[in-house]
This record gives structure tokens, C-alpha cells and sequence, in this order.
């Protein structure tokens, strides 16, 4: 997979999702987010437009020590060539962040001379 390094040095991923097999894929652009340790989170109009279907809340330790319940939802991410269910956070930020629960097992080459970005 390949994406773009942009102009704020963000490391970006096109990603395609889907709520159900049948349903039409929802592109949305990720920021990777190593210090992230789920899979992916998504912003709430985009969960909701996408139309995935809620599942149990998933049990999250904050960075301040806060344990919190959060809203997820399941969707279907087409992941180096092969449909993954997977479990999104629901919040209300403004940018998808995909974090190392997809890139473990994976090699991230992020490459800021041809502001490039690939996933193998």
C-alpha cells in the first residue's frame, strides 16, 4: 500500500471501508498514528455516513490513566488487497487515525525526502 506524506509532515493512507460486503466502499484518508494502539478511529459523521453498525464499547486506558468505555463500530477495511472486519472507534475529532493494531506484523516505510508512504 502506498500513500503521501503532506504538507504538516502528517503520513497520510487512503483506506476503503465498507459496512457490509455488499455495500459501496467509503474512501477516507488516515493519519498513521503509531502512538495509537487499536486499528482504526474514525470521526462520528463518518461512521455515521458510511452507516456501520454499532458493536459492544470497547474498554480504553487513557494517557492520564482514565479508564473509559468508547463506541465502536464494525466495518469491513480493504487491507493490502483483503477484506478485514474490524472494530473503528467512533469519536469526535476531525481526521481517521489508523494506528499500529494494523501495522503490527507489517514493515512502515515513511519517507520524508519523496514524501512518500508504504505498507508491506
Amino acid at each position: 500500500m502506498n500513500g503521501t506524506v503532506d504538507g504538516f509532515d502528517r503520513a497520510l493512507m487512503t483506506l476503503a471501508i465498507r459496512a457490509h460486503r455488499d455495500s459501496e466502499p467509503t474512501s477516507i484518508q488516515a493519519w498513521i498514528d503509531t502512538a495509537f494502539n487499536g486499528e482504526l478511529v474514525m470521526p462520528r459523521r463518518i461512521v455515521e455516513a458510511a452507516q456501520l453498525e454499532q458493536s459492544a464499547g470497547i474498554e480504553a486506558r487513557m494517557a492520564d490513566g482514565n479508564a473509559v468505555t468508547l463506541e465502536s463500530f464494525t466495518c469491513l477495511l480493504d487491507w493490502l488487497g483483503e477484506d478485514h472486519a474490524i472494530e473503528v472507534i467512533a469519536n469526535d475529532g476531525e481526521y481517521p487515525l489508523l494506528g499500529i493494531g494494523l501495522l503490527a506484523g507489517h514493515q512502515l516505510v515513511v519517507d520524508y525526502t519523496q514524501l512518500t508512504v508504504t505498507i508491506e
